[in-house]
């Protein structure tokens, strides 16, 4: 019985107490203190257009530090290197607006169900990408009101540059089948290449070689019969564009080029079927990411009180190196040094020489490096390089043979093979080879719109030179024009000139080239032998692959220099002892 009066009294006492009417005074009712506004306290979202929000927010988190501390805060400190850069801040401030929801007079507002559901058509694949679910506090459904129940726009804390990037400029159905003749900023970049992939599955791909400096995804779209798959004896060629961030032509081109190749691939096109079907081509729009923001940022009203004359971009060099502040087109290993040392000894070779240990002590940007993982993994056999400032295609050596002479014409053994992809280019372009049309200072010693790099101006440390003589790539260099940003409404002019000198360059590592009776049998002879060559170098390059194989180690290399320094994997590469 006192057991019983015992574990009665323990439970009485555990119960909270109540106040009964007949007790008036014995017992206070607690009185819960009323939310009221308080200031947004979360870094993340500090950038919202308004200042106050107020707890417990939309999905109950009852302090600010309950919400700082939750895994939904933790994924909005890092979605933007999750997605590469993409969909952001667009991403970050929608979720901001359930987290720190909008405080207006004592109580939370409530965001629009429409602006979310605009983001998540725009930027749920990016999400998908990574094979992520689009985060459940962002359910529009679930989190966001209709503007009948009352809300307001989360994203007007947006400039009108970051709002028009936001807005489905380019609509999520006709991305890859409208081609829009603008400058696309990184995030549309990766946009349009996606939506391409997602439109020609069975032809496209894209994949990432690396990440820029500040983490900006290096994206490749390739086109095949077989996308991801190397074939035997099926050619392996890829066009590179952006090394230098503030000559963006080439990268607009390039996604103009991913884009028709798609389109005209689904209508029919015999030309291009026939070419993706027996070729492997891969597209890497903008090396430079970073060095693009920055000259994109360079947007200058010049228009003078004009105003149907718009906003210009600055054409200055601002820009052209990577976040680093590194040449890009300056940090490749100098191989053509290597060989013009050991040109006098006996049996000395010009293909797959080894990077020399010195190189790794210099600055090696995480562009560069990738780049380089990048060609060492595909056998390619055929390159372009897109560049700006001058109109003319440059081919090796970059490096003159002589030390002191900056401007002597340094052929490779292949010269014949390298003029070969360089006339057919500039014949292909719209003016490239017309002598009046020629800018820049290349004028005094191009040929025809094509020039050897180290005639024109020498120097070391080339993608060029390097693709050529570490792995028999024959790569050439094309200068598309004097003005390196050009504005939006020459863009058009300019993939009329390039079209066909694209499709043309394309098409000299897959085409069966046959004589016929009109045709000048010297050239015929020519074009057949350089073919010849050229698969001959694939099987060769084929072969060396499997020798030269990539190999990721737990240790890695640390690139010390002024102003930076990074880990990279290492590397595993024949040496040539430090010469």
């Amino acid at each position: 019985m006192l057991l019983v009066l015992l574990q009665f009294l323990s439970v009485a006492a555990s119960s909270s107490l109540r106040c009964d009417p007949a007790f008036r005074g014995a017992c206070k009712p607690t009185v819960e203190e009323k939310p009221t506004c308080t200031s947004i306290l979360l870094s993340y979202c500090e950038d919202m257009a308004y200042s106050q929000t107020i707890f417990p927010n939309i999905i109950g988190h009852r302090t600010r530090e309950e919400a700082e501390a939750g895994a939904e805060y933790l994924l909005l400190s890092v979605v933007e290197s999750l997605l590469g850069g993409e969909c952001n801040p667009e991403v970050r401030m929608l979720g901001c607006s359930v987290l720190a929801p909008r405080c207006e007079a004592g109580r939370a507002l409530k965001p629009c169900r429409g602006v979310c559901e605009a983001v998540q058509r725009r930027c749920g694949r990016a999400f998908q990408a990574i094979d992520m679910a689009w985060p459940y506090f962002m359910d529009c459904d679930r989190f966001f009101f209709s503007e009948q129940e009352g809300c307001y726009d989360p994203l007007e804390g947006l400039s009108a540059e970051q709002r028009a990037e936001a807005a489905d400029v380019l609509p999520p159905d006709d991305a890859a089948s409208v081609i829009h003749f603008v400058h696309h900023s990184n995030a549309q970049m990766i946009s349009v290449l996606k939506r391409t992939e997602e439109r020609c599955s069975d032809i496209a791909r894209t994949y990432s070689i690396g990440r820029s400096a500040d983490g900006r995804e290096l994206l490749v779209i390739e086109f095949s019969n077989n996308p991801g798959r190397h074939e035997l004896l099926e050619p392996e060629m890829k066009y590179v564009g952006n090394v230098h961030g503030n000559e963006v032509l080439g990268r607009q081109l390039l996604i103009y080029l991913a884009q028709y190749l798609c389109l005209e691939y689904r209508l029919g096109n015999e030309r291009v079927q026939s070419l993706v079907n027996r070729t492997r081509i891969h597209i890497l729009p903008s090396v430079n990411p970073d060095g693009y923001e920055v000259a994109a940022a360079g947007v200058q009203d010049s228009n003078y009180g004009d105003e149907q004359e718009g906003l210009r971009y600055d054409t200055s060099s601002i820009g052209r190196n990577n976040a680093q502040n590194v040449d890009l087109n300056r940090n490749f290993p100098d191989l053509t040094s290597v060989v013009y040392r050991r040109r006098r000894q006996k049996g000395y070779r010009t293909d797959h020489i080894p990077i020399p240990d010195s190189y790794w002590f210099g600055k090696v940007a995480p562009e560069t490096y990738a780049v380089m993982k990048w060609i060492r993994s595909v056998p390619f056999v055929l390159s372009a390089d897109f560049h700006g400032g001058d109109l003319v295609v440059s081919y090796p050596y970059d490096v003159s043979k002589h030390p002191l002479d900056r401007n002597m014409f340094s052929p490779t053994p292949d010269d014949q093979v390298f003029k070969l992809l360089a006339r057919t280019y500039a014949n292909a372009h719209g003016t490239m080879s017309i002598e009046s049309a020629q800018c820049g200072s290349s004028r005094a010693f191009s040929q025809n719109g094509t020039v050897n790099g180290a005639q024109w101006s020498s120097f070391a440390g080339g993608m060029q030179d390097f693709n050529y003589l570490h792995t028999n790539c024959f790569e050439v260099t094309v200068e598309l024009g004097c003005e390196r940003f050009p504005p939006d409404e020459d863009l058009l002019t300019s993939w009329h000139e390039n079209q066909e000198a694209l499709i043309k360059f394309a098409e000299l590592v897959s085409s069966d080239w046959t004589c016929s009776p009109t045709s000048a049998f010297s050239l015929c002879v020519c074009v057949c032998v350089c073919v010849c060559v050229l698969f001959l170098r694939l099987i060769k390059v084929s072969r060396a692959s499997s020798k030269m194989r990539m190999e990721t180690e737990s240790r890695g290399h640390e690139y010390q220099s002024e102003g930076y320094a990074t880990t990279l994997p290492q590397l595993k590469m024949e040496t040539t002892g430090g010469s």
